[in-house]
Order: C-alpha cells, then structure tokens, then sequence
C-alpha cells in the first residue's frame, strides 16, 4: 500500500489512525539491513523527539530500549556518547515527558518554563499543569526558611567542584533524619531526598545547572554553561508563545495524529501545557498548516494529523518498553491498539495479571503479544517469566516472530540465551522456538 496524505476534515478509521501513529513513530520503515551506526541513533531521536529515563534496570534501561524496537541490534554506547560524551547531541531535562533525554536542538525551547519553574517555587498554585517535582516546590518553600542561603552554597560547590552526585554537593555534610511517619512532603516518602538533593534539583529545573553525565545511574550536576555547548546557550531566546508552537509541533510529527490532550496534555502528552493555552496554540497550527483538523472513529474528542504524515504500511516487528513514546500515553494505546495496557512494577505480586515489567509486543500494525522479561546476568539468560497472547490473535502468529525478537534481543544485551519458564501453550511453543 503506498503512502496515503489525508484532506482536512476527514473522517479516519481507527485502523489509519493506528497505522499513521505507527509511521510517524518510525515502525512503517525496516530495520538497517547493515551495520547499525550513529546515523541510524540520530534519525531515531529526531522522529521520536525524546527518551524517557527511567531507573528500573530489570531488564535494560529504559531510554535504551526505543531505540532497540526501531533498529534492532545497536550500540548503546553510541548513544551513551550523544547523551554524555563529550561531543554531546542530547540533553537531560525533567519536562520533557518526566525525565528525559531530549536533542540538544529542543533545549532553547525550554527556557521559558525554566522561569516559570523558578517563580513555581514560590506559588505551588501556579501553572498547576506546568508544575516543577513537588518535593522541589515543598522543599524550597521550607529551605527559604530554614536554610536561605543553601541554594547558593550548593552552587558554589557545584561550580568548584563539578560534575558531581547531590550528596557530594552538600556544603555541610549535615544529613536530615526521616522521622516515620515523616511529616515534609519535601523529604518525599519514596526518595527521602536531603536538602543539597532539593537544592541542586531546584537549580536544575531553573535551568542554572544541568546534568552532566550519570555514575551508577546517580545524576552529576555541572554548570550548564559547562555541559551545554555554548552555541546553543547563545541562539536567541523564543518567547513563550514561539516556543510551545514549535514545542507541539515536535510533539505532532512525532505522533502522526492525536487529540489535543494527547499532544500536550498534564499526563501522557509530550510537553505538558495548561489545556487552554494548548488549545489556542493548536488553533494557530491549524491556521498555519501546520495540523490538519480530522476526526478518529471512535474518539469522540477533536484529532489533529500533522500535515505531513502518512498512513503506509507497517512491517514492524518489536518489543515496546512501558517508556516508549508510541506507548507511554495509556489512554491512546487503548484506543489505537484496543489493548488496555498498565506497567506492573508498582502493582503488588498477587494483583499482578501478566507480570513484574511487561512489554507489548508489536506484529505489523498490532499489539499481539504482552512478554514479562527479566535479564538474569549473573546465569546470562534473557528469562520469559510469563507471556500472554492478546485476545483473538492465535499462538501460531505469535511464536516464531517472537522468539526471533528474543534471541535478537539477548545477543544484543549480551546474554547466552533465552530461557522461556511461561507457563501455558505458548509459553511451551515458544521455549522449543528459542
């Protein structure tokens, strides 16, 4: 099927809507069929727009993984280079859906929301959809009264030594205990941050440092003149208004077709903005050509398709992290794909209904498949605790793609092998399969 543009107006099934999202995600074009370079990391970051980050690391890190699913077996270290080399391309960035890698094009767009972020601090009531991590917000509010000057003494350090961890930035060595139950929100019940923690935090949203590189995951915090290259720190600074248009402009090429909420919604959008805002920046899109007004079968809201995507066909064939950007809005994958689909790392074991950190597995234009996958390094084994085939899709279309995404999948995470321990018909088919 060649690739199809679509009037204004129009009315599209789910299934082009579907296929649409697929080709702008980069699943309508095959893998490299040589050598994968830095080339290749390149083009997929500018389709997709941004790398969620995440600290899980059952399986790989997340920001790895999206990359994987659209080229096969790659470098990380390629991207570990773009990210935090010295020649870096990309930069880290709370906004950018969560915590994310984003290119370093995107960061002068930013800027407006680091002042934003910098009077949030002080009025947790502004921009409720624009809001900076609230144990930043809370945590600032109580330092400016107990510790004042902290920020600037966190600073300080930073500048003299630099790239560091927060616990290294702390000017004192003064640790706060957690009291149970804790009464400070600012501590935060799950990360129990310390006050340098809250203070270098602070300073990264406000855009005064950036993050530098990552030991064993923990951020180091440099100066952002020392970590952004000073050609971008010097491109003139977009006003609000300039940079949320190209801001969902990014978002829109990158999801082919979508809602309003869907494009810059406070969960699950790209960049988050107040609904209201969004809506007349959209409205200025359409005028300029940029979006074209649809309607999706089967979503009652207003869709808008970037002006340039294509319903192609889709060959696609990958295991989608619970972070990947086709994925990450949940409400839009189940109208898409039909498949109600929720990350499990938080769920209890016993409510758990496919498993621990479970990807759905993309056959053509579907989601057939869910696979629970874990990395064993220490036996070398990409182990299959549970796989579950979605409904009405028979085992038999399931099995031999997927094993050959597994065994792909272990050699490239540099494991021996893949042990299937999923109980159940396909569970069996697939362990003679790998």
């Amino acid at each position: 099927m060649a690739a199809v543009r679509r009037p204004a107006g129009e009315t599209l099934s789910i299934d082009v809507a579907r296929r649409i999202a697929l080709a702008a995600q980069g699943f309508a074009d095959p893998r490299p069929s040589g050598r994968v370079d830095v080339r290749h990391v390149r083009r997929v970051i500018d389709r997709v727009g941004v790398l969620q980050i995440d600290s899980v690391n059952v399986l790989c890190r997340s920001h790895y993984l999206p990359m994987f699913a659209r080229l096969g077996a790659y470098s990380r270290a390629a991207l570990d280079q773009l990210a935090w080399g010295g020649e870096r391309e990309l930069v880290e960035y709370f906004w950018g859906h969560k915590a994310s890698l984003l290119p370093m094009a995107t960061y002068p767009l930013l800027r407006w929301r680091m002042r934003v972020a910098e009077r949030q601090m002080w009025d947790a009531a502004l921009d409720p959809e624009l809001a900076v991590p609230w144990s930043v917000v809370a945590g600032m509010q109580r330092l400016s009264v107990e510790r004042p000057g902290l920020v600037d003494e966190v600073l300080a350090v930073v500048t003299e030594r630099g790239p560091i961890t927060a616990g290294e930035a702390n000017p004192d060595g003064v640790r706060r205990k957690r009291t149970d139950p804790d009464p400070d929100p600012s501590t935060g019940r799950m990360w129990n941050w310390q006050d340098a923690k809250i203070a270098v935090e602070y300073l990264f949203c406000t855009g005064r440092v950036a993050i530098a590189g990552r030991r064993n995951f923990e951020r180091l915090y440099d100066l952002t003149e020392r970590v952004v290259p000073a050609g971008v720190l010097a491109r003139p600074e977009l006003d609000s208004d300039e940079a949320r248009r190209e801001l969902i402009r990014i978002s829109a090429r990158a999801l082919g077709v979508a809602t309003a909420r869907e494009l810059c919604g406070a969960s699950g959008g790209y960049f988050p903005l107040p609904i209201a805002t969004a809506k007349r920046v959209i409205s200025e899109l359409v005028e300029a050509g940029d979006l074209v007004p649809v309607r999706v079968e089967g979503v009652s809201q207003p869709s808008y398709r970037w002006s340039e995507a294509e319903d192609r066909p889709v060959p696609a064939r990958a295991l989608l992290s619970p972070f990947d950007t086709l994925i990450w809005n949940r409400d839009r994958t189940h109208r898409l794909f039909d498949c109600f689909y929720r990350i499990s790392i938080y769920t209890p074991a016993a409510q758990r209904v496919h498993g621990y950190y479970v990807l759905p597995f993309l056959l053509g234009d579907r989601l057939v498949a869910r696979v629970d996958l874990k990395a064993d390094r220490r036996n070398s084994a990409l182990v299959v605790p549970t796989v579950t085939a979605e409904p009405g899709v028979p085992d038999g279309e399931i099995v031999e793609p997927l094993a050959a995404e597994l065994s792909l999948m272990a050699r490239w995470l540099e494991l021996d092998r893949v042990l299937v321990s999923a109980p159940g018909d396909l569970g069996r088919a697939l362990s003679q399969a790998v």
